[in-house]
């Protein structure tokens, strides 16, 4: 497993496994999987309530907490000091750990930029070691830099080959934050047979005996991103997993990224409605 080396220092594996939709009985089923197959990265949120069972699976794999790199996020109802110093013990209770390796805010709406001392001062107190973003725009991360004395470690947004986020890496190197860390969601284009069958990735998995899915995490592996394919398939956890004994060269990487570019979802500026709902934590199985 390779690592990417964030702002703070602190190192990330570039593969995580995430457990978006997962019902804590899967997650009681399949994280163990994962972390058999070698997977060291958990990306959980309060909004997926899964965080209880995603903690039982952490104490009881007999892997090391040191070993493991534990994500979570906080949605917005969360961002207010006040509430945002409460809800990070919650989230470390309903996990039973001491500290997470990322936090993250997760959606770009509400009071982030008064929350955002709280999660600085959770990493000063051992808590949190990083602290991060979700679905920001540049303009919102930009009201986050004039109060911050933490920059952001990682981005979390949408990235495959059909949107590259190279304009975005352009945008955050312009205002000082060209070492953020990306990470990606529906690095695979959300289930789309179409990116798949994209004759690039096709004659490239028949030179390197890969499968199609896995030239296209390569690819981004090989941007300097970190990705979080979701499975609940033991075969498809190994073959995800199954990137690291090959490179794509300059050319390959080239042909990859001049694929026409749109985005598979659109993070609106207003919040929807699910992201204004109050949600009950604790009411997890």
């Amino acid at each position: 497993m390779q690592t990417v080396t964030m702002n703070d220092g602190h190192q990330i594996p570039a593969m995580g496994y995430g457990v978006f939709m997962m019902s804590s009985d899967e997650v009681r089923e399949h994280l163990p999987q994962a972390l058999e197959t070698g997977y060291r990265h958990i990306d959980t949120a309060n909004a997926y309530f899964n965080e209880v069972s995603v903690g039982e699976v952490i104490r009881s794999c007999g892997t090391p907490r040191e070993e493991l790199f534990v994500t979570t996020k906080l949605f917005p109802q969360s961002y207010p000091y006040d509430q945002c110093k409460k809800d990070i013990d919650a989230t470390l209770e309903r996990l039973g750990l001491d500290y997470v390796d990322l936090l993250l805010f997760h959606q770009p709406y509400g009071e982030y930029a008064s929350g955002w001392k709280a999660m600085e001062e959770a990493v000063a107190e051992g808590k949190v070691r990083s602290i991060g973003l979700s679905n920001f725009p540049v303009h919102k991360i930009a009201e986050i830099m004039e109060v911050a004395t933490v920059k952001p470690a990682v981005l979390q947004v949408e990235i495959n080959p059909y949107w590259n986020q190279h304009a975005l890496k352009d945008e955050l190197a312009k205002m000082g934050l060209g070492d953020i860390t990306l990470e990606g969601w529906y690095p695979l284009g959300h289930g789309d047979e179409g990116l798949l069958a994209e004759p690039v990735f096709t004659e490239l998995a028949k030179k390197y005996g890969k499968t199609p899915a896995q030239i296209i995490l390569r690819w981004s592996v090989q941007e300097g991103n970190v990705v979080f394919p979701k499975t609940l398939n033991p075969e498809h956890m190994r073959q995800n997993i199954d990137i690291f004994d090959f490179e794509l060269t300059s050319d390959e990487m080239a042909q990859v990224n001049a694929l026409p570019q749109h985005a598979y979802y659109d993070v609106p500026e207003e919040p929807p409605a699910f992201v204004l709902a109050t949600n009950d934590y604790s009411r997890q199985a």
